[in-house]
């Protein structure tokens, strides 16, 4: 996996999707009634579905999905908890701290419809459901259905059973005394996760060689367990689903951006990472659909495309013939890439025909492995001028023997002669990356040579996590933890690091004229604290003392080095069109933001 994220709970916004009748014609006259008639029945009302989605932007792709497919079926969305008839919780299992926000968000939901609405149903989705499917129904005796990634377009189906099963379970008097808590559960999903039994091949040295990463499965349990469960559950053992242009969707992103997922899965067996068991194998969508789905977006007033995978830059390698999953390592992905014919599809070709659409807008390109670049796909983005001048790869650190441990497949000294070899074909291409402290075995010399790396490199948008040791990987199993203190310690010296470069890559922009994306106005409360924490890139704002000088109207907006959501921001004095592009010029900085002026 090239990159894990986490974000806070959004709830999605109410939007009705009933039908009403037209109103009569101006010539309608009513007739006399001669006999009296019964009143009609009024039509039974709509059934309500309302979500909370937490985790990425891809699980967020897989939420708009969901309520797409609701909408279509005649029900209505709402954002009032207390007004729906089911509550989905589309929930995240990445690290330690999103499974207990997933576990927390569930537990809340069903103690407000204990306290609101007893009738409503409660269903659960996302990596949760994928990652302990068997377990949660045991664990969760409160949910009414849980749901896998791929059942996302069979929700209104699984919906209307939960509701079912939740008038069944009151009929049959359970009591309210049922309901977990969030400790019992956090730990007891802990404990699955340390008994689980390995796949025989995880100590192999490299799975690329084998044909047996990506083909585990869990088994099936038996039918006299799923007679017995107290829930309904729909969760395949691997997932197979990937979205096409057909696919309902219902946008949660604003108007002016959105994410386009064109692809799904991973075949990366990083150590200290799960999403290959829960999101199965890398599958691309063709490049005609997804080009159907862009055309469509741009048309719709969309200016910025974010495109989002769990690796982007394997896109279409997996389209092949005969396609083997072992060339991930940057020999063997250089020269599956070298021997693809002319017209085969990949990265560099959804490129150039995304930027051969009619229309002003941004291509941006998220979640880029480092071993998976080539020389065609950094002279493609060089002759794309509609491709942000914006690249998104995680490297997770630069010390050789760290990233042997990480199963990275890359070097130091190939990741800095991929970094210059990029900066040099794209100039004045910015770069994101994020890096992993605190892993097992990183000693204070590997330590400080990466934040050597980050002096030197002077990324312009960085963002660090402190390792997180998750039961039922690699890592998570290897010797030489270190403690969370030296983990939080190490993480604010990288930090540190980072401020410093920031401040300078900031000053440098102080006077140029840039095209901004317009957001929206700035808040006062936004303008005193602007501060962004994700967990997608880790934290990478501290509060900001210099912002607190800004007085007035202000807008929020971003430039090309800036991604939704995850990093700075500008902030121009006076009035623009929201969602829409404009020139500006920058006349003041803080640490991580520009201040400007309408140019």
């Amino acid at each position: 996996m090239t990159n894990g994220e986490w974000r806070r709970p959004s709830v999605v916004g109410h939007s009705s999707f009933s039908t009403v009748a037209p109103p009569p014609p101006p010539d309608y006259l009513p007739r006399p009634v001669t006999a009296k008639v019964k009143p009609a029945a009024a039509p039974p009302a709509p059934l309500r579905v309302g979500m909370i989605s937490l985790g990425c932007a891809k699980n967020l792709v897989d939420a708009e999905i969901m309520l797409g497919s609701l909408a279509q079926a005649g029900i209505e969305i709402t954002n009032d908890a207390e007004l729906a008839d089911v509550m989905i919780v589309n929930t995240c299992s990445f690290i330690d701290s999103a499974q207990e926000e997933s576990v927390d968000t569930i537990l809340e939901s069903a103690a407000v419809r204990e306290a609101n609405r007893r009738g409503q149903g409660l269903v659960v989705s996302g990596c949760l459901s994928q990652r302990f499917r068997d377990e949660l129904p045991k664990l969760f005796p409160e949910v009414d259905a849980f749901m896998g990634i791929d059942q996302v377009a069979q929700v209104a189906q699984i919906a209307r059973q939960a509701l079912a099963h939740r008038a069944e379970k009151i009929k049959r008097g359970t009591r309210s005394a049922e309901r977990g808590t969030g400790a019992k559960v956090k730990r007891r999903l802990t404990e699955l996760d340390k008994a689980r039994l390995e796949p025989k091949h995880d100590h192999e040295e490299s799975l690329r060689g084998t044909e047996k990463f990506g083909k585990t499965k869990t088994l099936l349990a038996d039918s006299a367990l799923r007679a017995s469960r107290s829930a309904l559950l729909d969760v395949t053992a691997r997932p197979v689903y990937i979205p096409d242009y057909a696919t309902p969707r219902f946008r949660l992103t604003p108007k002016h951006f959105a994410y386009v997922k064109i692809a799904e899965g991973c075949n990366h067996p990083c150590s200290f990472c799960i999403i290959p068991r829960m999101r199965g194998s890398h599958r691309s969508r063709t490049q005609a659909d997804i080009v159907h789905e862009a055309r469509d977006l741009i048309a719709s007033g969309v200016k910025e495309l974010n495109l989002i995978s769990q690796d982007s830059t394997y896109y279409g390698l997996d389209l092949r013939a005969n396609h083997s999953r072992a060339i991930s390592s940057p020999e063997k992905f250089s020269a599956a890439a070298k021997s693809l014919p002319a017209d085969a599809t990949t990265l560099a070709s959804l490129l150039r025909e995304l930027n051969s659409l009619e229309g002003d807008f941004w291509i941006r390109l998220l979640y880029t492995h480092p071993a998976h670049w080539t020389d065609e796909l950094i002279a493609t983005i060089a002759a794309c001028p509609k491709v942000a001048r914006y690249v998104d790869m995680p490297l997770q650190h630069i010390h050789d023997l760290m990233l042997q441990r990480m199963r990275r497949e890359t070097s130091g000294q190939y990741i800095r002669d991929l970094i210059a070899k990029i900066r040099a074909g794209v100039p004045g291409i910015a770069l994101r990356t994020t890096f992993i402290v605190g892993f097992p075995g990183e000693t204070e010399e590997y330590f400080e040579t990466l934040l050597g790396f980050i002096r030197d490199t002077k990324f312009e948008r960085l963002g660090v996590f402190t390792y997180s040791q998750e039961d039922g990987t690699i890592a998570g199993k290897m010797t030489e933890q270190l403690s969370d203190k030296v983990k939080q310690q190490r993480r604010k010296l990288a930090m540190a690091a980072q401020h410093k470069v920031a401040r300078a890559v900031s000053e440098s922009f102080v006077g140029r004229t840039l095209t901004v994306l317009i957001e929206g106005e700035a808040k006062a409360k936004e303008l005193q604290q602007a501060n962004i924490s994700s967990w997608e890139h880790g934290l990478i704002r501290e509060s900001d003392k210099t912002i607190a000088q800004l007085k007035g109207t202000y807008l929020v907006a971003r430039g090309e080095a800036d991604a939704p959501d995850i990093d700075g921001r500008v902030y121009v004095r006076g009035r623009l069109p929201v969602g829409e592009f404009a020139r500006v010029k920058v006349v003041g900085h803080t640490d991580y933001d520009l201040i400007a002026e309408p140019f």
